[in-house]
C-alpha cells in the first residue's frame, strides 16, 4: 500500500508530519511512505527508512493562498505533486495537513470525481459521551446542498462507517431542529423522505444538542451547517478543557486535587480530541483524500495515516463506486 503525504501543510510541519510517519511506520508494516516537500527541511527530521521516500518539491501551498489557483499554478508544491501521485496510480491514497480549500479542490480536479456522486462531502468522526463517536458529513466541501447530495452523503457514510468503523448496521441520522418528521426547512423535509425510501438504517432527524450523547453512526447535512456544528464543538471543547485547568489552578487545594485526577484529564482531554480518530476524509473522489487537522501534531499525523490505510485495505472507493453506480439517486 503506497500513501503519498504533504510534508509541508500544516501549522507544525514539517516536523509533526515527519514524526506522525515515523510513527506510522513503526506501526504498520504494510505501508509505503511517499513524503512530499523541500528535501532540505525535511532530511534533518528523517531517519533512513527502506518503506520512506523522500520526494523534493520547491513550493508550498500557504495557508492564505487562494483555494482555486493554488494547486493549479504551483504545480512543483508538495501538495499539488502529492496529488498528482493518486492520479498517476503511484500512490493509493495522500493526506495532507494544508489548505483545506486547497487540497478539495486539487482533489476534485487532479484525483477526479466518482462517476454518479454529484457532490464530494467532507467528513470526519466526532466525539461521543461513550467514546465511540460519530461521522458527519458535509462538514464544508459544499455550502449548499441539494436533496440528492444528501442521501448520497448518507450512502457513503453508511459505507465508510461499516468499512471502516466496523459497524454492522449503522445508524442514519438527519441534523434537524426537530426530531419530528415534519419539522426544518424545504431541505430537510425533502432529505428525510428521500432517506425513509432508501436501503439504509435511517433512525430520523437528530437534533444538534443530542450529538453527543449518540444518537447516530452517521449524521448528515449541508456543508453550511455541518461546518460550523464542528467548529462548535471544537471551541466547545477547548474552552471546556480551559475552564476546568483554571478551576484546578485556582488555589493549593485545588493543584492537590488536580494531580490525583491527573490521568483521568488526561482521558477526558483525549475523549474530546475528535483527531484522535483520524482526520477528514474527502468522500466521492476516485481515491481516498484525508485532510489532517491545520493543527495537527504527530499522533494526530499517525491516526490520519492509518484512517487513509484503512480505507485503501477495505476498498472504500470501489465500493462506494459500485454502490452509487447501483443506486443512482435521481437528480
Amino acid at each position: 500500500m503506497k500513501l503519498a503525504i504533504d510534508g509541508m501543510g500544516g501549522d507544525n510541519a514539517p516536523k509533526a508530519v515527519v514524526e506522525g510517519v515515523l510513527l506510522a511506520l513503526d506501526e504498520f508494516p504494510n505501508i509505503e511512505i511517499q513524503l512530499y516537500g523541500n528535501q532540505r527541511e525535511l532530511q534533518p527530521l528523517l531517519k533512513e527508512h527502506s518503506r520512506l521516500q523522500v520526494i523534493h518539491c520547491e513550493e508550498v501551498v500557504e495557508a492564505e493562498d487562494d483555494p482555486a489557483r493554488a494547486v493549479r499554478r504551483k504545480k512543483d508544491s508538495s501538495m499539488a505533486r502529492m496529488l498528482e501521485a493518486v492520479n498517476e496510480g503511484r500512490a493509493d491514497a495522500c493526506l495532507s495537513a494544508g489548505n483545506t480549500g486547497a487540497l478539495m479542490a486539487g482533489g476534485l480536479f487532479k484525483v477526479g470525481r466518482i462517476e454518479g456522486v454529484s457532490r464530494p462531502a467532507l467528513a470526519t468522526t466526532l466525539p461521543t459521551i461513550d467514546g465511540k463517536g460519530f461521522l458527519m458529513l458535509d462538514l464544508g466541501a459544499n455550502a449548499d446542498a441539494k436533496p440528492e447530495n444528501l442521501v448520497q452523503y448518507a450512502i457513503m457514510g453508511n459505507i465508510y462507517a461499516k468499512k471502516v468503523r466496523g459497524i454492522d448496521n449503522p445508524r442514519i441520522g438527519l441534523l434537524n431542529i426537530g426530531t419530528e418528521e415534519k419539522k426544518g426547512n424545504d431541505l430537510t423535509k425533502s432529505v428525510f423522505g428521500l432517506l425513509k425510501e432508501a436501503d439504509l438504517n435511517f433512525v430520523g432527524n437528530v437534533e444538534a444538542r443530542d450529538l453527543l450523547e449518540n444518537v447516530a453512526d452517521v449524521v448528515v447535512t449541508d456543508g453550511f451547517t455541518g461546518n460550523m456544528v464542528l467548529k462548535t464543538i471544537e471551541g466547545t471543547a477547548g474552552a471546556l478543557m480551559s475552564m476546568i485547568k483554571d478551576v484546578f489552578m485556582a488555589s493549593g487545594k485545588t493543584k492537590i486535587g488536580a494531580l490525583l485526577v491527573k490521568g483521568e484529564m488526561k482521558g477526558l482531554k483525549s475523549k474530546l480530541d475528535y483527531s484522535e480518530h483520524g482526520g477528514a476524509a474527502l468522500f466521492g473522489l476516485q481515491a481516498p483524500v484525508v485532510k489532517a487537522h491545520g493543527s495537527s501534531n504527530a499522533r494526530a499525523i499517525y491516526n490520519a495515516i492509518r484512517q487513509a490505510s484503512i480505507m485503501v485495505e477495505h476498498n472504500v472507493t470501489d465500493v462506494i463506486k459500485t454502490t452509487i453506480a447501483d443506486n443512482p439517486v435521481q437528480q
